[in-house]
């Protein structure tokens, strides 16, 4: 006996966009809201379609649990027990759960790419309109952060707050991801391109404009998972009064370590304790 969401298997025609993504960050969100202890399909095993869509839901921590015998359907399941031990290796297993035993970071995003990357961080003053599903990064739920920080050693499972710049009362944190890899020492633009590819906001052109902009200063890549958006968000005066950040010289300018009790902080004003 557990409490449990049982979701309609979905068929994703338009290919190239990430909807599926987009459909299983709609189902876990549900899932969060209404506190289930698990999460089931049932589905067939024959055409191709049905097959990639096992695979993404293995990929995304579904597991095979049976056979229905009536049917012969099979049954995946996903845990989602907020308790669970976090696979750090391979943190879509686990998603959107956390540990709680990894770093945190903060890390700038600029306001032109902000929504456009994180639509479901968008501000007041955005309209809705302008950031329509209609693009592959504004789907996926793995998506990528282009950085030059002279730091790198971020490992799978660490946690990325993301803060928008904007000045005292405009830049805010918005955002969290969880560190998926970290690609660095990327060989040529080629390989730029294909690790960037749909899960970031720039066009094969922009991206060679990044890959080219400093010659003896390569960008490396950060694969993440888009997993939180805060509702209520501190901006830099908040953050600057409660010694998240020292003062408004020392904004984030590359991944910026902060504690776990920082982090706390920052959660709980979004939620309003």
């Amino acid at each position: 006996p557990k409490k449990r969401l049982k979701i309609g298997t979905f068929k994703v025609t338009s290919n190239g966009f990430k909807i599926g993504e987009r459909f299983l960050k709609i189902i876990f969100d549900n899932a969060l809201q209404s506190k289930v202890d698990e999460i089931y399909v049932t589905i067939f095993e024959k055409s191709p379609e049905q097959i990639r869509l096992i695979n993404l839901l293995e990929e995304w921590g579904f597991e095979k649990w049976g056979v229905k015998k009536s049917t012969g359907e099979i049954v995946l399941s996903k845990n989602f027990d907020k308790n669970q031990e976090v696979n750090l290796t391979n943190p879509k297993k686990c998603f959107p759960f956390i540990s709680q035993e990894t770093k945190v970071y903060i890390v700038p995003i600029y306001p032109e790419y902000h929504t456009d990357l994180f639509p479901d961080s968008i501000l007041r003053n955005e309209s809705p309109m302008d950031f329509i599903e209609n693009k592959p990064h504004r789907n996926a739920l793995s998506k990528v952060y282009i950085s030059r920080s002279h730091f790198k050693a971020l490992n799978s499972g660490d946690i990325i707050v993301f803060y928008m710049t904007g000045g005292k009362y405009k830049g805010v944190v918005t955002t969290v991801g969880i560190v998926e890899n970290v690609t660095t020492n990327i060989p040529n633009l080629d390989t730029f391109i294909t690790l960037c590819k749909k899960r970031s906001v720039f066009t094969d052109d922009e991206l060679k404009k990044h890959w080219n902009y400093y010659p003896n200063l390569k960008p490396f890549v950060v694969k993440f998972i888009y997993s939180y958006t805060f509702r209520k968000r501190p901006n830099l005066e908040w953050l600057i009064e409660n010694e998240i950040i020292a003062d408004y010289n020392s904004v984030p300018r590359g991944f910026q370590e902060i504690s776990r009790e920082n982090f706390r902080k920052i959660a709980q004003y979004s939620i309003g304790k």
